[in-house]
Order: structure tokens, then sequence, then C-alpha cells
């Protein structure tokens, strides 16, 4: 009943479990020694990520490159870049930073870059007064000069989702597109729900590829609705922050007459 999922692990279980939904999952793994190598032999670009966290804090992102005859292996963490010869001694190094703290191994997306810099979407899905799920809200996050990862907290920069894809689709194409990410939201709340009937706010992180494919990179059930505030149409924040506090304050009168 719990209104927040920590495991990006249980998420990504549940999500699978849609058949729909599925196809828009990269491969996700628990991150071993093993697992690390496997991935990297099929996706040669992959990103590993703690089970629990946020912000992007602990996310790498590990490249192999299969030609080379030397220094083959390298992750960068934060603007830190280390090589390896090997994947064992990469995946010491990776057990060093991450100690005994688990993580999951996630098949790497090639984002669309704004200005030469990585971007993705953050689409908010809501419980509305109808208690049906709606997509309330997108906006697009472009990473900091040199960084991996696209959160505001990181240093990243907030952009209107048609400005990121202006370089990249036609505006019927636009269209199309963000009418698809609506519709995937509202299917992703609805399958999460099922299995945790407390969530009432989704956020999906959503990686579009060289292909114009949507990937969910992570769904989270504690999103920061203040990141719309950005959103030239004020009525959209103003929309998000409402339905957010409604719920809050449903919570807290629950939990008032249970005690």
């Amino acid at each position: 009943m719990g209104r927040f999922v920590h495991s990006k692990w249980r998420k990504t279980q549940t999500l699978k479990k849609d058949s729909g939904i599925n196809n828009y999952v990269p491969q996700t793994l628990p991150l071993t020694e093993i697992s690390l190598k496997k991935m990297l032999q099929q996706h040669h670009m992959v990103y590993i990520k703690p089970v629990v966290g946020m912000h992007g804090r602990g996310v790498m992102r590990i490249d192999w490159d299969s030609k080379a005859s030397k220094k083959a292996y390298k992750y960068q963490y934060i603007y830190k870049v280390k090589t390896f010869n090997n994947v064992e001694d990469l995946y010491r190094s990776i057990k060093l930073t991450i100690k005994k703290r688990p993580y999951l191994v996630q098949k790497g997306i090639y984002l669309l870059r704004y200005n030469s810099r990585p971007f993705d979407i953050r689409v908010m899905v809501q419980l509305n007064r109808q208690q049906t799920w709606e997509t309330t809200a997108m906006i697009g996050r472009v990473a900091s000069p040199g960084k991996i990862i696209t959160n505001v907290h990181g240093g990243g920069m907030l952009k209107p989702v048609e400005t990121l894809l202006h370089g990249h689709m036609n505006v019927m194409k636009q269209s199309a597109f963000i009418a698809n990410l609506r519709f995937l939201g509202q299917r992703v709340a609805r399958q999460l729900h099922k299995q945790y009937s407390g969530i009432r706010n989704i956020g999906l992180d959503i990686a579009v590829d060289h292909a114009l494919k949507p990937w969910i990179i992570e769904v989270n059930t504690s999103p920061d609705p203040f990141i719309f505030r950005k959103l030239k149409d004020k009525r959209i924040f103003r929309k998000v922050i409402g339905l957010t506090r409604k719920k809050m304050s449903v919570v807290k009168k629950v939990r008032r007459k249970i005690k």
C-alpha cells in the first residue's frame, strides 16, 4: 500500500509483466561480474545504477571497445574516467567504489543530443480527481557539459520537449511521438498501481535513441513537481502541484484517522 517504491529492480520486474511496456524497457540485470561481462558483449555500452537511489547519484557509464587491443574497457563516474585492459580489473574497481551496495546493470541507450549534450524526457503521470491516471506534464532534461546524467540536481538544464525534438523530427512526428509518451505513461502507471496500490504520482525518465525509439530508463514514484515551473504555460505547473498537494493532504488525513 506504500506510496513510494524505492527498489528499481522491483519496479522493472513489475513493468516487464506487461508485454506492451516490456518493449520499451532496456535489458536490466542485477550487477555481478558475469552479468556485466554478458551485457557489455551484447551492447558494448551499459549503465550501472544503485538499486535504491535518487537524483542520478551513483550512476556510472561503462564502455567496451571490442576493437581495441589495450585499455578496451572504461567507466565514467561523474567527471572521472578510468580505463582497464580487462573486465575483471574493471569490475574490481567498480566494487571498490560501490562497496556492498546492490546495483543494476542496464543496456545503454545512445541519447539524442541538444547542442551536443545528451537529453532525456521526464513524463509526469498523476492520479486525478476522477481517480484515473492522467499524463499532466512533460519536460526535457539536458545533461551538464561532460556529465552522463541529466538530473537537475546534477547540474542538468530544463527545456521544453518540443525544443529538444525540433532538430530530430518535424512537427507532425513530434505530435505523434508526444501522444505516444502520454499513452505509455498512463499504461506504466496502471501497471505499477496493480502491484503498488498506494502510488499516486509517477515520473518516467524516457531516453530517445537515434532511431527515435523511446526507452523507459527509470520510473520514480516520488517525482519532483517543481521542475515544471520552468514551462512557459504556468497552468501545467498549477495542475501538477495541485494534484500533488491533494494527494499529500489525503494521506495526512488517513494517517490522523489511523492514530
